[in-house]
């Protein structure tokens, strides 16, 4: 058991593929056990018993608590898997055809665990054009902005 509740994310905007690629790293337990106390699944993540809908449900749970805005809207991502290394989980996601021309502000809410865990703490990291902002997130403050 670890005894401090921490993911992250990093958000990265390729200009070769006009896209912000996103990877969020969450330790393998406390994702499992939010998964079983949000839906009753016993994902079982990194071990040979996982359950078939682990990605399924890894895939609902990050859309309720993770989410991106452009320019004040909410915009939709995709998520492409995940893969596990040593004692966490790694959730590929991204956001295609984005207008960089147009971007004047990028948000982001990021309540991944903060239902289960009250001291959880999510830090995202935002990279475009050279450019770095990091935010701490946590329950009473799950959103970070960027002005472009």
């Amino acid at each position: 058991m670890h005894k401090f509740y921490l993911s992250v994310t990093n958000v990265v905007y390729s200009e070769k593929s006009a896209s912000f690629q996103i990877t969020s790293r969450i330790f393998i337990d406390d994702l499992d056990d939010v998964l079983e106390e949000r839906y009753g699944v016993k994902a079982e993540l990194a071990t040979k018993n996982e359950a078939p809908v682990a990605d399924a449900y890894i895939e609902k749970y990050l859309r309720a608590k993770f989410a991106i805005a452009l320019n004040g809207e909410i915009v939709p991502y995709t998520f492409l898997g995940k893969e596990y290394d040593n004692d966490v989980v790694i959730c590929y996601m991204e956001l295609e055809d984005v207008d960089f021309s147009s971007l004047k502000s990028v948000s982001i809410q990021n309540e991944v665990l903060t239902d289960l865990f009250e001291e959880q703490q999510n830090v995202v990291h935002v990279k475009w054009k050279g450019t770095k902002k990091s935010f701490v997130l946590i329950k009473e403050n799950n959103k970070g902005m960027l002005n472009l």
